[in-house]
């Protein structure tokens, strides 16, 4: 089957891309391999499997706890990942998890649904496998940091062995030391030793192209940086956390970016004015509140209130959109009402800076969620020509996204009534339309393209850089049949679609 998205450039591309920041390194000699995890952020770890040779990237696993262990089954095409941590309050949490080298897939082993926070791992046979663990809380017991329990499982055939399938009683075991081991530094020695051009790069949040082919993208760990049509990289702006939104000027010498700033710090929200040509710092302006950069539909740039429940951050709007609380109802019981508003865009500043409308500039266009006692969380979206939206949002549940809680919807901003509603199961990542196509990036790594017409799936696909899984982060129509898209590993997809 012909895939309907094709990548045919790929820009921030280096050896262990798919990790990041390593934090385990272990290797298996005789098979030339290395196992390699990242570490934890926003609840994800990567584990990659590379060739010693060439470096490639054999398999990828993501985990939701940190890793703490890998061993090579001595025999089988099998690698064991100990991952875990603290829960806050009581309990440490982890999974045992087996990955097949083979085929990439993993299962998590341990019964329990809050497992155990795995430390150690080593095969003591091709059926033994010696696991340390934490302790299942720290109740009373302060030496839950520093002991664990240690415990011998065995299985015949740890190829098939099923998901779930180890029982408390078999991770019982004696009380001994387990220090905590930290082997970041090993790891980067590691990895650095196979190659010097590995770069820790993060997750892409914007990316743009200029009139003259050159690509602009915001990411973390950097305000902005520029890659030439030839591929080579331009320059890179540093920064402590990173750039998120991203405009470019109209008249392409200079790009606006706002930079990622932790909303519990309360500061005002940068944004600063970057030389399209050397990165350099042209003026800083600072947004009252946490805000949302956007290019509004007459290409200039405009700053909109992040809101709550999400940032609705709307592309080529004839307006600016919020996601409002309504106040008077925000003390009353049950959930505050929330309402879609938008302010005009004022006339364009002479000095090119950012439109940033004053709260009462805003009115209220219609109820934000359009299914009565339903709570609708903002996403990306972008305004059609017609002046409908297209969005994605998720439904909030107290217990978190349940199936089908995620959505994509075209609606008209005057009663806010859907066309149409595409639900999934997880949360999009960015939102990008062209003329027929509304194009949406998920963070299981799907890429889903829908008819703008009724909603019409036209393609789906799994998001794979040279066979190996990615994750889009950033997504951005530069054209007809042409996407860029960002990944969790700071790579730059340039991607045709039929």
């Amino acid at each position: 089957m012909t895939s309907a998205l094709r990548i045919d450039r790929v820009l921030g591309d280096r050896p262990f891309a798919e990790i990041g920041e390593p934090a385990l390194a272990v290797a298996d000699e005789s098979r030339g391999l290395l196992a390699v995890a990242g570490t934890d952020k926003f609840g994800t770890a990567p584990v990659g499997v590379y060739g010693i040779g060439d470096l490639g990237c054999r398999a990828i696993l993501r985990s939701g706890h940190p890793v703490h262990a890998m061993a090579f089954h001595p025999t089988s095409p099998l690698l064991a990942v100990g991952t875990g941590g603290y829960d806050g309050g009581y309990f440490f949490e982890g999974e045992l998890l087996l990955m097949d080298l083979e085929t990439g897939a993993g299962v998590s082993l341990i019964e329990d649904p809050l497992g155990r926070q795995v430390l150690a791992l080593e095969w003591l046979t091709g059926q033994e496998l010696r696991v340390l663990m934490a302790p299942p809380d720290d109740w009373q017991d302060k030496q839950a940091w520093t002991d664990g329990h240690v415990a011998v499982v065995r299985r015949r055939d740890w190829r098939v062995v099923p998901p779930r399938s180890i029982t408390g009683d078999e991770l019982a075991g004696p009380r001994v030391a387990a220090p905590r081991l930290d082997g970041r530094e090993d790891a980067r020695r590691a990895v650095s030793g196979l190659s010097a051009d590995w770069d820790p790069r993060r997750d892409v949040r914007g990316v743009e192209e200029l009139s003259d082919g050159r690509i602009v993208a915001t990411l973390d760990g950097a305000q902005a940086e520029s890659w030439l049509p030839s591929g080579e990289r331009q320059g890179i702006v540093p920064d402590d956390m990173g750039g998120r939104d991203l405009v470019v000027a109209a008249d392409e010498r200079s790009v606006w970016v706002c930079l990622m700033r932790p909303e519990w710090e309360e500061r005002p929200q940068p944004l600063v004015r970057l030389s399209a040509e050397d990165g350099m710092q042209l003026e800083q302006l600072t947004s009252a509140a946490p805000a949302s950069l956007v290019r509004c539909g007459d290409g200039l740039p405009a700053v909109a209130p992040a809101g709550e429940g999400g940032r609705l951050r709307i592309r080529r709007g004839s307006r600016i959109y919020v996601r409002q609380i309504d106040r008077e109802r925000e003390w009353t019981p049950g959930p505050a009402e929330a309402w879609l508003a938008a302010a005009d865009l004022q006339d364009p500043a002479t000095d090119g800076h950012p439109r940033e409308p004053a709260e009462q500039d805003f009115r209220r266009l219609s109820p934000y969620s359009w299914t009565p006692g339903e709570t609708h969380f903002a996403g990306p979206g972008a305004e059609i020509a017609d002046g409908s939206l297209v969005h994605a949002g998720t439904v909030h549940h107290g217990q978190g996204l349940q199936p089908g809680g995620s959505f994509v919807v075209r609606r008209t901003v005057t009663d806010g009534q859907p066309r149409w509603i595409f639900r999934t199961d997880r949360k999009a990542t960015d939102l990008d339309a062209d003329a027929n196509t509304a194009y949406v990036a998920y963070e299981d790594g799907e890429i889903v393209a829908l008819d703008l017409h009724d909603g019409a799936v036209r393609w789906r696909e799994q998001l794979a850089v040279a066979g190996v899984p990615a994750i889009p982060t950033a997504l951005t129509v530069a054209g007809p049949g042409r996407l860029l898209v960002g990944t969790s590993d700071g790579r730059i997809l340039d991607c045709s679609v039929g």
